[in-house]
């Protein structure tokens, strides 16, 4: 099972990407509750030095809340994580985490039509920037 929704970008600059995946996801009710500039981090950490690569964590609170009334403990598991990679002088791609496959370690049927609801709009998002 894939676990990632894709979707890749030629001729349209980094930035540009980061701020319509973020305006695809406010669309869909998701707001931005962390981000990780993996490039910058990598730099400082270990001296590394990566293409941009941008890892946002999205959360949608009215799916979220209702999944935590389902599963507790599912908070482990949140926030969606969107990321957005540099893949080549004139390409970037955003990879989307599919919540079906995160949450196929869980056995409950309720959490997975939930998950199933995300997906949707994670597919809506994706397919939006």
């Amino acid at each position: 099972m894939a676990y990632t929704i894709d979707r890749a970008f030629t001729g349209i600059g980094f930035d540009e990407i980061v701020e319509r995946t973020r305006t695809a996801l406010g669309d869909q009710g998701f707001g931005v509750l962390t981000e990780i500039d993996v490039k910058a981090t990598l730099k400082k950490k270990i001296d590394a030095d990566v293409p941009p690569y941008l890892i946002l964590g999205a959360c949608n609170p009215k799916m979220a809340h209702q999944a935590m009334q389902i599963e507790p403990r599912v908070g482990a598991m949140l926030p969606c994580n969107v990321i957005v990679r540099q893949t080549g002088d004139d390409s970037v791609e955003v990879s989307a985490i599919d919540p079906l496959a995160s949450m196929e370690a869980i056995d409950n049927a309720q959490l997975k039509a939930v998950a199933g609801q995300v997906r949707g709009m994670m597919e809506t998002v994706v397919s939006n920037i």
